[in-house]
């Protein structure tokens, strides 16, 4: 779909993810997620007992920058799925920068700003499976919804596109003009459905607020806060998964001004 990303290679992510869940459950024991992180096998966001848990199984571990790998994760995986997953993540930084160029241009910002943050920024990838309710198997089933205008509405993909979700850090660095969408996965009653997906993030020891150029060549005042990146993420992943609560709490609030009270 005129992403550069060529059909083959996606078709090879494909296949080296399904069988990697296909693993026998000994093996995937190998990669389970260790007490106190997100990376690896299980879920994501677990902050209480009692919030509710993604309906299948996740695989998340960091891509890039090469030195946060964890060591006992992404070296270890089977090698044709690593080999797979190194070309798919440069393709994916590739089409990534040139769409965060685009973005800035037409937000009037200079791609350096954009550029600062994301080239050598942080890439995770998360692969999912959502088990069917009844035992019955197939592929390419549809299950993403996104938020909009109060409810949830599909999102029909096409064959060999990249479905593009604005996420928190976009919003705050667009100074609101791009909104981070809302989305969950929905289980098929009778189906499974795999899914992957790649999360491009500033780099960690960068500063997160909205452009300074864009402020600049708009005129308008900042709506969010700066923060680092690095703790913008420890509050962000401390927080349990329920909306878009966290970007609520980087938002500048206006400032009421009472009226004085008159002296007569």
């Amino acid at each position: 779909m005129n992403h550069g990303v060529s059909e083959s290679l996606i078709d090879k992510v494909k296949a080296e993810v399904e069988g990697f869940f296909n693993l026998p459950i000994e093996e995937k024991r190998k990669y389970w997620q260790r007490p106190g992180e997100m990376e690896g096998f299980g879920q994501a966001f677990v902050v209480s007992e009692e919030q509710k848990l993604d309906w299948g199984d996740l695989f998340y571990t960091t891509i890039l920058p090469k030195h946060l790998r964890k060591p006992h994760l992404f070296p270890r995986l089977p090698l044709p799925l690593r080999e797979t997953l190194e070309e798919y993540s440069a393709a994916l930084k590739g089409l990534s920068m040139n769409i965060l160029d685009l973005m800035a241009e037409a937000l009037r910002m200079d791609t350096g700003d954009m550029k600062v943050l994301f080239d050598e920024g942080w890439q995770k990838f998360r692969m999912n499976y959502y088990p069917p309710l009844l035992l019955q198997v197939t592929t390419e089933i549809q299950g993403l919804q996104v938020m909009k205008d109060g409810h949830w509405v599909p999102v029909v993909a096409l064959p060999n596109a990249f479905i593009i979700n604005i996420g928190d850090t976009l919003e705050i660095l667009s100074n609101g003009m791009y909104k981070s969408v809302e989305h969950r996965a929905t289980v098929n009653s009778d189906k499974e459905r795999i899914s992957f997906a790649t999360f491009v993030s500033p780099k960690l020891d960068g500063d997160l607020g909205p452009a300074p150029s864009l402020l600049i060549n708009t005129q308008a005042q900042p709506k969010y806060r700066r923060i680092g990146v690095a703790d913008y993420f420890k509050g962000y992943f401390r927080r349990e998964l329920a909306g878009k609560s966290y970007v609520d709490v980087m938002r500048i609030l206006p400032t009421l001004i009472t009226p004085k009270a008159d002296p007569a």
